[in-house]
């Protein structure tokens, strides 16, 4: 009959009440093919449910967080991602990072993308300049990219970004069109791993605090400076993607990141070019000087650890159930 409602198979509901409605809504959602995307909703409900009852959430506090993300995702752009923003203030950014991409000893330990990562970065020959701003410290940066096993990569792709001498990034601009990227570039590392540029002296720099995120950490009495850094990302087939910055040691918001990007290892002391080095890289003597070794993880080593890290946590919160399905957790219904 035409307009007739196609019967669908779902399991029959209880009375819903407070203590019940977490268990109907997990039966509603086991109905899907997808075992990751069940044991993820799973999760997240059960947390959600907890959070309401644990907090007794009122209704217009509810509305009012609503209202929150709502504000977050219209103040989204093509150049500005306040939602990784908010994820980063949250620490949650650094966590999915660091359960995603874990690090054996020695190796390269990852941080946050941040919101102001574009693809408009242009491809720059080994030893050129990625900043224009005339009003900023001149610094060379010396780097190499190895194995953990000591090996030099060659031809890592390595995205670079850094803000100018006010702390300021190119899309912040309002001139800004993406054709003239400043403070930003691609680079490849060389046959022995090695890759160097030039750019300016980092220096810290508020995260856009004009939007809902600042008014957020403004109500919890929290500062939005972020220590001084410059940015790297790591592409290389056969190796972990990384994503990671190098801090300067000293820094006043060195203990206090707005975003929790910062780790021991990755804080590094500056020094100063000397009269050989200046000649070499075409630089004044006495400029900073920023020496780097990074280490990439191969895919197969990040796997592994990736999954012997998330049974091992799966056993400590007695969820002994769970297997791995392509790199995934998942409960195991044999």
């Amino acid at each position: 009959m035409a307009g007739a409602r196609p019967k669908v198979e779902v399991p029959i509901l209880k009375d819903l009440t407070i203590d019940n409605i977490t268990e109907n809504v997990h039966r509603i959602n086991s109905q899907g093919s997808d075992p990751r995307m069940k044991y993820i909703l799973e999760r997240l409900v059960s947390h959600m449910h907890d959070f309401a009852r644990e907090t007794r959430l009122s209704t217009q506090e509810w509305m009012e967080g609503i209202e929150f993300l709502t504000a977050v995702g219209k103040k989204c752009t093509d150049v500005r991602q306040e939602f990784i923003l908010l994820s980063d203030t949250l620490g949650l950014s650094l966590l999915v990072d660091s359960i995603d991409h874990p690090k054996p000893p020695a190796s390269t330990e990852g941080t946050v993308l941040g919101p102001y990562h574009t693809h408009d970065a242009q491809d720059i020959p080994t030893g050129s300049s990625i900043s224009a701003d005339p009003d900023g410290e001149p610094l060379l940066c010396l780097c190499t990219v190895k194995s953990t096993t000591g090996a030099p990569i060659q031809d890592v792709k390595i995205d670079i970004w850094e803000t100018d001498s006010k702390g300021v990034y190119d899309v912040q601009y309002e001139h800004y069109t993406g054709d003239r990227p400043d403070g930003r570039a691609v680079i490849r590392s060389d046959k022995e791993g090695v890759f160097w540029f030039k750019a300016i002296v980092p220096v810290p720099y508020r995260i856009p605090n004009d939007g809902p995120v600042g008014q957020m950490l403004e109500q919890l009495g929290r500062h939005p400076w972020r220590p001084s850094h410059m940015h790297f990302m790591f592409e290389k087939e056969g190796f972990d993607h990384l994503i990671t910055a190098l801090y300067l040691r000293g820094d006043p918001y060195e203990t206090s990141d707005a975003v929790f990007g910062v780790k021991e290892s990755l804080i590094i002391d500056l020094s100063t070019v000397n009269a050989e080095q200046a000649k070499k890289y075409d630089i004044k003597e006495g400029s900073k000087l920023l020496t780097y070794d990074f280490v990439l993880v191969t895919d197969e080593e990040t796997k592994k650890l990736r999954d012997n890290e998330a049974l091992k946590a799966m056993k400590a919160l007695g969820r002994d159930n769970m297997t791995i399905i392509n790199g995934l957790l998942v409960p195991d219904v044999d």
